[in-house]
């Protein structure tokens, strides 16, 4: 994606029975690294004792010494990246929350986004709850020391049953780790072996690095529940639809990453064939906006037989908090990001795929790179439908009348582009390509209909599913 609008959401992960449970949850967050950059911590329990590290940052900024894990003891750690999906971004939200609950320690790490959070906060708060944080996932807290039930995994049930919207939990308590998914699927959660341990994570990548086995998903609704005692699985929920995420596999998740079931890589391939299908011109190169496309352009380049060249380099060490002082600075963000190739690009007719256009701001300014470094023709292909309505499950989007394909055509875009022909995938293309059923993924940012009702800050509903 060229515009960092749509930003990666949150990144979960727990192991249990490790003897380095901490170092293993470092290299986990490590992997998940992409899905947040501004936040991350770990909490451990040796059995008696929870311990917990966490900061502003990444995650070679915030374990930035062995010494720092090494304090983190134990044989049960649960670990997360964030980004502020809600609430501000201050040391106060990054996760994992840590509270003491009926006289004992619990630990949170949350993916996705409440959407009844508004109320359930204003409830709360009448009844003499009183918030640390401005993040969706205190609640979760305050209605776990609220329930009446004896077993912990019992008053995470019960609390889940009174929340709406997209979560993928993970849950540290001094002798167990407890794992649970929301019952439309929304965001990923996977569930592993590392030798004779147990292993979860929003993503496959993070056991592939310290060596464990992906067995399964999560399943949506399914609360699982960890400890010496073995494994219990149970789903207390009420079976609804399923809604995963397919933003999962036009952007958010790493290639590498098993994902609903399915590669994220060759679903992305092969987005970029049927674009090749549907969309096809006659041109010299095809060029990805680096990193996020690369695979969906590999994919259009074998499906239409036209050359995949390398016509821009991504700067991969632009700072996390570089600023831009003034409006004539600002302008060169997109330079900052990326550099044509200029030996590449001219004289060629050149087809450009990105995996989404937001804003159109920064895409406008990287065709104008691309036209100023001689190419004879520019065309813009797009491995995913418009993007007209926000996401409130989990991603970091603009508002609607922010969204540029919410008010302009597709040949207003490509106008205000400046590109010789702009095409987008159907969303009809885009949902045949995995080999799940079309209907168990969420929508709703290209089609407006919601698998859930959505409320106003105030508790107002404003949305609901149409569909």
């Amino acid at each position: 994606m060229i515009e960092r609008i749509i930003h990666d959401q949150c990144g979960v992960f727990g192991i249990f029975g490790a003897k380095k449970s901490a170092e293993l949850t470092y290299l986990g967050l490590y992997a998940l690294q992409h899905r947040g950059q501004e936040g991350a911590g770990i909490v451990s329990s040796d059995g008696e004792k929870i311990c917990e590290h966490k900061g502003l940052g990444q995650v070679n900024e915030i374990f930035e010494s062995k010494e720092t894990l090494s304090k983190l003891k134990g044989r049960i750690a649960i670990g997360h990246n964030r980004y502020s999906t809600t609430g501000l971004s201050s040391l106060v939200n990054v996760q994992p929350l840590l509270i003491t609950c009926k006289g004992k320690k619990l630990a949170i790490a949350h993916n996705g986004n409440l959407t009844n959070c508004y109320s359930l906060h204003q409830e709360l708060e009448k009844k003499g709850s009183i918030f640390q944080t401005t993040n969706d996932s205190e609640i979760i807290l305050h209605l776990i020391a609220r329930s009446k039930e004896k077993k912990i995994e019992d008053g995470i049930a019960h609390s889940l049953s009174l929340v709406k919207g997209a979560y993928s939990l993970v849950f540290l308590t001094k002798d167990s780790l407890i794992a649970a998914r929301d019952p439309y699927g929304f965001r990923p959660l996977a569930f592993g072996k590392y030798n004779k341990s147990w292993v979860v994570a929003s993503e496959t990548c993070a056991f592939d690095i310290i060596g464990a086995k992906y067995i399964r998903d999560i399943e949506p609704g399914e609360i699982l529940v960890i400890n010496k005692g073995g494994i219990k699985s149970f789903h207390p929920f009420k079976k609804v639809k399923h809604a995963f995420c397919i933003f999962e596999f036009i952007y958010f998740s790493r290639p590498d990453s098993k994902i609903y079931g399915e590669n994220a890589d060759k679903i992305r391939r092969r987005l970029g064939r049927q674009l090749a299908k549907e969309k096809p011109v006659d041109a010299d190169i095809v060029v990805s906006v680096p990193d996020s496309s690369n695979t969906a352009t590999l994919g259009y380049s074998e499906e239409s037989g036209i050359k995949y060249e390398f016509g821009l380099i991504r700067n991969h060490y632009i700072g996390r908090t570089f600023i831009m002082p003034d409006q004539e600075i600002r302008d060169l963000d997109a330079k900052i990001k990326f550099n044509p190739v200029k030996g590449v690009l001219k004289g060629k007719r050149v087809i450009i795929v990105d995996d989404s256009i937001v804003r159109g701001t920064t895409s406008k300014k990287l065709i104008k790179m691309i036209r100023n470094s001689g190419a004879k023709e520019v065309h813009f292909r797009v491995s995913s439908p418009p993007i007209i309505s926000p996401c409130f499950y989990g991603i970091d989007m603009p508002t609607k009348k922010e969204l540029i394909a919410s008010y302009k055509s597709v040949e207003q875009i490509r106008k205000y582009l400046d590109v010789d022909s702009l095409e987008y995938l159907s969303l009809e293309g885009m949902l045949s390509m995995h080999s799940l059923p079309k209907e168990d993924f969420c929508v709703a940012c290209f089609s407006g209909k919601y698998p859930t009702r959505i409320e106003k800050k105030k508790g107002k509903l404003v949305l609901e599913r149409i569909a």
